[in-house]
């Protein structure tokens, strides 16, 4: 091997290895991706991100997604928007759909210069979150510390949604990780801290399983509104402030959840065949 050429993109600061392997395949374990995100011995990410041949029809291209653990997920929302930058770009178009184990979504860029995400539907029974017992997803009943009664959303991965007074005060890398192990979520879970600061404005910060606290994380943002209007805290529509930067999230009547934000480029590089084993 020569190297693996990427592309580092981010969304508010939620950062990406994008590697296009469609036309040269790349088979790449899980200490192959723990050492690319190390962000002291590699090049650094939240997530590896690597492109493949659609299976469906309908996409420009299957997007498979790993946390900095190594570990595969169905679902990312801040690198849907930059995935979908590309494959505009490429295909010269105004729309891009993307395919992920989830389902396929459907990117579009706003006049703003935003990039709005069809993140597909919200999943609210206690199965497809998943869950390990029947209850009810409004009240998980569960907590640690200052994190308690949980809302339990799935955006192609699980979130627990946790309402709090001041989200600046919780300690998310000491409380975070109580709750993604907890015994509730067999695939683990996101956690997210959010304070109500108006009817149309969430603070939401975040753990993410197997990667820690980041600065945005665009299905814990589609999952907080989700929540938020469940407890009836908001309406269908809301601003949601991150550590990163905001998202504008809309919970539609469809039970699809739209996602819109900014996109950013950092660099482009080779990964060095000596990095992977």
């Amino acid at each position: 091997m020569d190297g693996l050429p990427f592309i580092k993109m981010h969304g508010l600061g939620n950062d990406f290895v994008i590697i296009d392997a469609r036309t040269d395949p790349i088979s790449l374990g899980a200490k192959d991706i723990r050492a690319i995100s190390d962000r002291r011995t590699g090049v650094g990410c939240d997530q590896l991100i690597v492109l493949e041949p659609a299976r469906d029809t309908l996409a420009d291209a299957f997007m498979r997604i790993h946390n900095a653990d190594g570990n595969e997920v169905g679902a990312c929302g801040n690198v849907s928007r930059c995935v979908g930058t590309l494959l505009m770009a490429e295909n010269g178009t105004q729309h891009a759909v993307i395919e992920t184990q989830f389902g396929l979504l459907d990117v579009e860029p706003n006049a703003d210069g935003r990039i709005s995400v069809d993140m597909g539907p919200a999943q609210l029974d206690w199965r497809d979150i998943p869950l390990s017992e029947a209850v009810d997803t409004l009240h998980l009943g569960i907590g640690a510390g200052p994190l308690v009664d949980p809302v339990g959303v799935g955006i192609g991965n699980p979130h627990a949604v946790f309402f709090v007074d001041d989200a600046e005060a919780i300690d998310m890398e000491h409380w975070g990780p109580m709750i993604e192990h907890h015994a509730m979520f067999p695939e683990r879970t996101n956690v997210e801290a959010v304070q109500v600061l108006a009817p149309d404005r969430l603070r939401m910060r975040v753990w993410e399983r197997g990667v820690g606290v980041t600065m945005a994380c665009g299905t814990g943002a589609c999952a907080t509104l989700v929540a938020a209007a469940r407890r009836k805290l908001t309406g269908r529509k809301a601003d949601v402030v991150l550590d990163g930067g905001v998202l504008s999230i809309e919970w539609l009547e469809d039970n699809h959840v739209l996602m819109t934000g900014p996109v950013a480029t950092s660099f482009r590089g080779i990964i060095d065949p000596s990095l992977l084993s």
